[in-house]
């Protein structure tokens, strides 16, 4: 870890003739003043954010100061690039050159779900990490009861845990993450789900599981946060906010019948090559960037 951040830091002088992107930040032990010589010592210095890292106040990352990081950084750079409208309006307050890409997905690189007929035994699926499976446990008494009117049960995609969490145990089959295995997880699924808090970090999240649920077909239930509230509007996913809409939303589309919920996959699939796909956005990177 020291030497990885001694090369960083002796970056600074041979990015003098190059054009440097640097997501998110270079270093975490940096207050910004790493980001800010790095982006200024650049022939072209562009800064792409794609979460509200600002507002990141979990735990150990209070400390490290990650709001100051982002606006030096955004000062510093040439140009800014961000995931949605939201990441924007506070970009804009540091800077007068953004653009914003959305979060993209290669279609190509996911499944699309065969067939939309129910088994006995429904599968719901959340795509996740362990830093947001809390997400996921905000729903957890919705899920319950979804579990115990349909049977529906829960696929799981994150991290390995040899304990499951006390609200999703004994409605929930865990998997790990990987690029083999992810889709053909995604694509056996019935319902996706996409729950978020309505907070300030949240609202700079830019719907990336949706749009890989989007590419394998899948109907979806999120919550209307930042860039999910547009994503399920062009996915024609449902929205939901209280448990009771979990539990409502979830119960329509395992009820409605299998053409209804592969009209819903068509129009996400069509939506995501349309609206999210790196074919369609790359003229936009490039003039971003500036190559």
């Amino acid at each position: 870890m020291v030497q990885a951040e001694r090369r960083t830091r002796s970056m600074v002088v041979g990015v003098r003739d190059s054009v440097l992107l640097l997501s998110r930040e270079a270093s975490p032990w940096s207050s910004g003043g790493l980001e800010s010589r790095l982006l200024q010592s650049a022939r072209r210095g562009v800064y792409d954010l794609d979460d509200a890292l600002f507002a990141d106040r979990q735990g150990w990352r209070r400390m490290l100061g990650k709001e100051p990081k982002c606006r030096r950084s955004m000062e510093s750079a040439d140009h800014v690039i961000v995931g949605n409208e939201y990441l924007a309006e506070y970009a804009a307050r540091y800077s007068h050159d953004v653009t914003v890409i959305p979060t993209c997905v290669e279609p190509a690189a996911y499944k699309h779900k065969p067939t939309y007929d129910l088994t006995d035994r429904p599968r719901l699926v959340w795509l996740g990490s362990p830093s947001t499976e809390r997400y996921l446990l905000d729903i957890a008494p919705a899920l319950r009861e979804v579990h115990r009117r349909t049977g529906a049960r829960l696929t799981l995609i994150s991290v390995p845990k040899e304990v499951e969490h006390p609200e999703l145990d004994g409605l929930t089959d865990r998997a790990a993450w990987n690029p083999q295995s992810t889709p053909e997880l995604l694509a056996a699924a019935d319902v996706a789900l996409g729950p978020l808090s309505d907070d300030e970090y949240s609202r700079g999240k830019c719907a990336y599981k949706l749009l890989q649920y989007a590419a394998s077909g899948l109907p979806m239930v999120g919550s209307p946060v930042g860039a999910n509230k547009l994503a399920l509007s062009r996915f024609d996913g449902l929205a939901a906010n209280t448990l009771d809409d979990w539990i409502d939303a979830i119960t329509s589309l395992l009820h409605s019948s299998p053409a209804e919920r592969r009209r819903r996959g068509d129009t996400a699939i069509s939506a995501v090559r349309a609206h999210y796909s790196f074919d369609v956005w790359t003229d936009a990177w490039k003039g971003a960037v500036g190559v």
